[in-house]
């Protein structure tokens, strides 16, 4: 009599290389709505703009004040310390504000002062 061959387990059939492509957007899809989906205590907020008050005191811990330039039109901030901060006035009806942090004038649009 003849031995019969154990073939081993089946081999499912390869998936062709279009089959593969196609999955491609279905991942980036799943990962782009886990991603919004997450907890997003870690990300970073959009900046707060400040107006209230009288537009020459500072409120509450912003005491950096964001200028813009009479002759160029530029938009710089200005730190406490720095050579032209108490010459600088914060007009809210020009555009000018205050903010609590370099990062949320960078956000802004604005640059810092160069002295």
């Amino acid at each position: 009599m003849g031995q019969q061959r154990h073939k081993g387990p089946q081999r499912r059939p390869r998936r062709s290389l279009l089959q593969q492509r196609a999955l491609i957007p279905v991942l980036l899809c799943g990962a782009a709505a886990a991603a919004y989906l997450a907890p997003h205590s870690n990300q970073h907020h959009l900046p707060t703009v400040h107006h209230r008050g009288d537009a020459n005191a500072a409120p509450n811990g912003c005491n950096i004040k964001g200028n813009i330039s009479m002759e160029t039109g530029e938009r710089i901030y200005h730190m406490p310390g720095q050579r032209y901060y108490n010459d600088t006035d914060v007009n809210p009806a020009k555009g000018e504000r205050w903010f609590c942090s370099q990062w949320e004038a960078w956000w802004a649009g604005w640059r810092k002062s160069k002295v």
